[in-house]
Parts: C-alpha cells; sequence; structure tokens
C-alpha cells in the first residue's frame, strides 16, 4: 500500500500541528503489520500560486511568517504522478520516498518567479505568527477544523494548520530536497516556472475528486 503526508512528519521538533495525523496514521500501518511505502510530500505549490493572486488582487504584498525558510514544492499533478507509480512499484518495501519539487526555495523566490512569469509585482513581507493569525482571522478562516467554513473561500484550511505550517518552514523543518521522485517516476518534477506560466491549471479549485 502507499500513503501520501507531510515531508518531516517523524521530527519531534517540527511545530506544524498538521503533521500529528500524519505521523499517527504512519505508525498505525507500521503497527499494522502492512508492507506500505510513505510518500511524504513537500508543500502543494497551488497552494500557494492560488495565494499569490490573491495579493496580486489585493494590495500586492503577500504576508506571512515563513520568513526565509526553503520548500521545495510540488505540484499535486507530480504527487498523484509518485502515488501512481508506488503502487505499481515491486521495488520498494516497507519504503519512506520524499516527494519534492525541482527546487529548495524561499518565499521571495518563489514570489520572484510569479513576478517574472506573470508580469505582476507583488512583493514579501515577512510577519510574526499572531500577525498571520489576525490576517486570517478577519478573512473569517476559522482557526481550527471544528470551525465554519466559508463557500468558496480563498483559504479552505484551518488558520491554526496554516500558521504552524509556516512557522516550521520558518524554522528549516520542511527544507528537505531528494530525487525520491525522479528515482520513483523516471520523470523530472515540474517546477515553479512552468506552473506559475500555466497557472490557471495549477490552482487549488473546488477540493473535490475531479481538481486537479
Amino acid at each position: 500500500m502507499s500513503y501520501r503526508k507531510w515531508v518531516n512528519a517523524d521530527d519531534p521538533t517540527n511545530p506544524s500541528v498538521e503533521k500529528k495525523d500524519h505521523i499517527y496514521t504512519e505508525n498505525y500501518i507500521k503497527d499494522s503489520g502492512l508492507d506500505y511505502i510513505f510518500l511524504r510530500n513537500s508543500q502543494y505549490a497551488e497552494a500557494m500560486i492560488t495565494n499569490y493572486f490573491t495579493y496580486v488582487k489585493g494590495d500586492g504584498v503577500l504576508k506571512n511568517n515563513q520568513g526565509d525558510g526553503l520548500m521545495a514544492y510540488i505540484s499535486r499533478q507530480d504527487c498523484g504522478k509518485a502515488t501512481a507509480y508506488a503502487l505499481a512499484s515491486n521495488d520498494y518495501h516497507s519504503a519512506i520516498l520524499n516527494i519534492n519539487g525541482a527546487e529548495a526555495m524561499t518565499i521571495s523566490k518563489f514570489i520572484e518567479i510569479g513576478n517574472e512569469a506573470t508580469g505582476n509585482n507583488v512583493s514579501y513581507q515577512e510577519i510574526t505568527d499572531e500577525q498571520n493569525y489576525a490576517i486570517f482571522d478577519a478573512m473569517g478562516v476559522p482557526r481550527t477544523t471544528d470551525g465554519k467554513f466559508k463557500k468558496d473561500s480563498e483559504a479552505p484550511f484551518s488558520s491554526d494548520g496554516m500558521v504552524t505550517f509556516g512557522q516550521a518552514i520558518r524554522e528549516g523543518k520542511m527544507s528537505l530536497k531528494t530525487d525520491d521522485f525522479e528515482k520513483l517516476t523516471g520523470d523530472q518534477p515540474l517546477t515553479v516556472k512552468y506552473m506559475f506560466e500555466h497557472s490557471d491549471d495549477f490552482q487549488i479549485g473546488a477540493r473535490h475528486s475531479q481538481d486537479k
């Protein structure tokens, strides 16, 4: 079997609250005695491309708490490809693979690539964790998954997950970059540049089974 989870989810110093479900499930599968391939995905590029265009439509200043932390943004299309290859493979048993994008980069570099590809002029401003919570509060984003989510929200996630994930990036907990994707699929992952150049195909969307 294969299972998709966050990169570095087993690091006890990783502050991301979203890793808790992932590592619990991973340990449950291990304890069951099943054969497994765990695919530890980097952050989906689509989430940050969608976020980028939110600020294009706003004041042009993308604000978050990631700072200078590195992330090898990966397309969900590539994550799906990796899953298909993992399910068809007989080469991996009780394995953990890191499914990373083509390059580990800061959010400032990500924005720079987006500006070059789209002609926009977004800039980056690092803010504190509490300031980041306040932005999401003002958008009506619930802090936890127990909250009420607005229909068609541009941030269809809980802010506790997003802010602690940004903290994990800032603290260097998500910077791992390997060639596991290339070894598994035989292909190179899509670049952030390519995804921005074809940005209509790389948005979060409605988050249903037909979403790319």
